[in-house]
């Protein structure tokens, strides 16, 4: 079969990794450098831990995959630094960990079992031993590697449906493919529109910050952290390189919102952020040293939906970077045997951009 993708990100080039390790004939397109939009930056936290079990199953395969991948690689792709999550939801992380079978502990704020750069940690948290850094760079290079044959820069004007197949119209050819998998992040909505899928077309900026680590910290392997502060801030946070500690947090949506201007929203951002480093992470020094920036959907939780028409799927999501050796492989499969692969996740709103 010969098969388009449209969107180089890490869903995108995993989707075109299964489906020529299947044997297909692979378009993956993209209108710059591969991972380049929402796949951007070095780093994302790796974790099993979500307050739904299905999710922390396909979390666990996943990993299995980035292992695979990381021999392939011959280096590691993640790093084993455990991730943990502290907050109100508590008992709802762990009992979704405990039902698939996802090694964790539930520990108070003074458990030697805690790596945290932080002066106040919350009263209760969960550790997710198989947590980590995923190290995106790497993953990024690995990927590009693989499909370096497959994938062609060149901006996807239209998805369509015809009686000889689907027709990608690019701004390099217009050719027809057995079928077509959109995975094109923020443009993602106007494409699957054109053959009658819905998806949410809203847009939030969102905005990661890197802090260095205070001198005596330096060498410390702090885990990653998901967290919400006693003033009600939600964070994810984690060692993005060595001596360097990112922090994300869910800022108000009127001044993340897409209208509101991406300027606009990294000054609100950083004002949140930087406050939020200075009064609770006595570990971490709060001048900024870089800036990340990607979009983000408003309102959707961990996971992602599948919808088909056609010879077309389409697949939205927030925080897939974790899932996507195995949601690759999923999309891959439907793709060539013309299914719908069950959507999972996505239930109710929590912080963007962990991962």
């Amino acid at each position: 079969m010969r098969v388009a993708v449209v969107g180089a990100g890490v869903v995108g080039l995993s989707t075109a990794v299964a489906l020529l390790g299947q044997g297909a004939d692979v378009v993956c397109y993209d209108r710059g450098r591969p991972m380049g939009e929402r796949s951007v930056g070095g780093s994302r936290i790796f974790r099993l831990a979500h307050t739904d079990a299905e999710l922390v199953d396909l979390a666990i395969r996943s990993r299995r995959m980035y292992d695979a991948w990381s021999r392939d690689a011959a280096e590691e792709l993640i790093d084993d630094t455990e991730t943990v999550v502290s907050g109100p939801d508590v008992s709802a992380w762990a009992a979704a960990m405990a039902a698939a079978g996802a090694r964790h502990s539930v520990v108070g704020p003074t458990s030697p079992l805690l790596r945290l750069p932080a002066g106040e940690i919350p009263a209760q948290s969960v550790v997710d031993h198989a947590g980590g850094v995923v190290r995106a760079a790497r993953v990024g290079a690995y990927l590009r590697s693989v499909t370096s044959s497959a994938v062609r820069e060149a901006t996807v004007f239209a998805v369509e449906e015809t009686a000889r197949g689907v027709l990608v119209r690019s701004s390099t050819s217009a050719e027809v493919f057995d079928a077509a998998v959109v995975c094109a992040g923020a443009a993602t909505s106007g494409l699957a529109a054109q053959v009658g899928i819905y998806t949410p077309p809203d847009l939030n900026h969102h905005v990661r910050f890197t802090f260095a680590l205070r001198r005596g910290s330096e060498r410390e392997r702090f885990q990653c952290w998901i967290s919400r502060s006693s003033d009600g801030l939600d964070t994810y946070q984690h060692l993005s390189g060595p001596g360097e500690w990112a922090v994300g947090a869910h800022v108000g949506r009127d001044d993340v919102r897409w209208e509101a201007g991406r300027d606009h929203a990294t000054q609100a951002s950083r004002r949140v952020v930087t406050g939020y480093v200075r009064r609770y992470l006595t570990a971490v020094d709060p001048r900024v040293r870089e800036v990340l920036h990607c979009t983000t959907t408003p309102g959707l939780d961990d996971g992602y939906r599948v919808l088909r028409r056609g010879r077309v799927l389409a697949v939205y999501g927030d925080n897939l970077f974790k899932l996507a050796p195995v949601l690759g492989r999923r999309l891959a499969g439907a793709a060539l045997d013309g299914s719908t692969p069950p959507s999972t996740g996505m239930h109710r709103t929590t912080p963007d951009g962990r991962g």
